[in-house]
C-alpha cells in the first residue's frame, strides 16, 4: 500500500502547481499530472487555494509596475519635501495596513438555482460541485445552476473572478445578455450599474457570445492576458499585462491597486467597499494621479495618505471625508 503524503507534502506540491500555472498554459501530459494531483488526495484544492492566495500576497509589489521601488512606497515620517515630484501619491499599504484587508469568507456548495451575494465590503468565495470556484467581489450576485449538460452561471450584479476546473461539461457564465464559455480558465466578469460588460481572462481560453438584433451573432475567443470591454458594437480584445492583471485583480487580496488614475477615480473605487465618502470640491486636487496599493476598506486612512503626499487638509464629518487643497481651507472656526 502506497504511503499516504503529509499535509507537508501536498503544501509543497500545491506551490509548485502554482508556479508552474502561473507561467503560461499546461501541456496535455502536465494537465493529465495536475488533474491527477487534485482528484488523489482531498486536501489538494484546499491546499491549492491557500497557495494562490500566498502567490498572490507575495506579487503585491509588482501590482505597481515595472517601476516600483519600495524605498518609494514608505509612509513619510515628515512633510512631503517641496522638490519631491507630484505624479502621484506613492504609497505602500502593507504590514499594520494589510490587516485592515478584507477577508475572503467562504461558504457551502450552492443548491440548484440558489442566489449567492456579498454586502457592501464583503468578499465570499463560492465553492461549486465540479471543485471549480467563484470569488466573488464586493456588492455583488451570482445565480449557480449545474445541469446534465452544462456548468451555468449567471452573473447578475457586481464582479466575480471564476476559477474553473475541466470537466466534460462546457463552463457557461450569462452577464447582461452574453454568454462566456470555457471549459477550463482563470477570468474577471465585471458589471456595475450602467458600465459595460468588462472581461479580463488571466489565464485558460473563453469563448464569448455576443448576440445583436439585426445583426449576425459576434463571437470572439480570448486567451490568457486579454481583456475585452463590451461597450462597441463591435468589442476588440486587448492584450494587457501580466502586472496590469495582477493590479486589476488585487481586490481578491482586499486591496485596490492604481497606477495613474485620478483621485476622483479612486474615490469612486473606494466608494464600492466602504458606506465612508471621500469628496474632492478642487477640480484640479480631483484630478491629481495617484499611483500604490491600499486596503479596499480604509478610505479614510488612504485619504490621510493623500492628505500628507498633497499638502491637502482632511475634514471627516461622520461618514463623508473631505480632502481640500491649502488655497480652499478655511479655518476650524469658520
Amino acid at each position: 500500500m502506497a504511503e499516504r503524503d503529509t499535509s507537508r507534502d501536498i503544501d509543497e506540491a500545491a506551490s509548485n502547481w502554482t508556479a508552474r500555472l502561473d507561467r503560461g498554459p499546461l501541456t496535455p501530459e502536465e494537465d493529465q499530472a495536475f488533474q491527477g494531483w487534485l482528484k488523489g488526495d482531498p486536501r489538494s484544492r484546499g491546499a491549492l487555494l491557500r497557495a494562490q492566495s500566498l502567490f498572490m500576497m507575495s506579487e503585491s509589489a509588482q501590482a505597481l509596475g515595472a517601476h516600483y521601488d519600495p524605498a518609494d512606497f514608505q509612509e513619510p515620517a515628515a512633510p512631503r519635501p517641496r522638490g519631491l515630484s507630484r505624479r502621484g501619491a506613492l504609497l505602500w499599504a502593507g504590514g499594520a495596513g494589510a490587516a485592515a484587508s478584507l477577508a475572503a469568507l467562504a461558504v457551502g456548495v450552492p443548491a440548484a438555482g440558489a442566489v449567492t451575494s456579498t454586502r457592501r465590503g464583503e468578499i465570499r468565495l463560492v465553492p461549486l460541485r465540479d471543485g471549480s470556484t467563484v470569488l466573488l467581489n464586493t456588492d455583488s450576485r451570482i445565480r449557480v445552476r449545474y445541469g446534465q449538460n452544462e456548468r451555468f452561471v449567471a452573473l447578475l450584479k457586481g464582479e466575480a473572478y471564476f476559477s474553473v476546473a475541466r470537466d466534460e461539461r462546457p463552463f457557461v457564465v450569462e452577464v447582461d445578455g452574453r454568454r462566456l464559455r470555457t471549459s477550463q480558465a482563470g477570468f474577471r466578469v465585471r458589471k456595475l450599474a450602467a458600465d459595460p460588460v468588462d472581461l479580463l481572462v488571466q489565464q485558460g481560453r473563453v469563448d464569448v457570445t455576443i448576440p445583436r438584433l439585426a445583426e449576425p451573432t459576434t463571437r470572439l475567443a480570448l486567451d490568457g492576458n486579454t481583456r475585452l470591454v463590451m461597450a462597441d458594437l463591435v468589442p476588440r480584445p486587448q492584450p494587457i499585462t501580466p502586472s496590469a492583471v495582477t493590479r486589476e485583480l488585487a481586490w481578491r487580496e482586499g486591496k485596490l491597486a492604481f497606477e495613474g488614475e485620478s483621485l476622483k477615480e479612486a474615490a469612486e473605487a473606494f466608494a464600492r467597499y466602504s458606506d465612508t465618502r471621500i469628496a474632492i470640491p478642487d477640480p484640479a486636487l480631483a484630478r491629481e494621479p495617484v499611483a500604490g496599493l491600499f486596503a479596499a476598506n480604509d478610505p479614510v486612512g488612504f485619504s490621510r495618505a493623500i492628505a500628507r503626499v498633497f499638502d491637502a487638509r482632511l475634514d471627516q464629518k461622520g461618514d463623508l471625508v473631505v480632502l481640500s487643497r491649502a488655497s480652499t481651507r478655511t479655518s476650524a472656526s469658520d
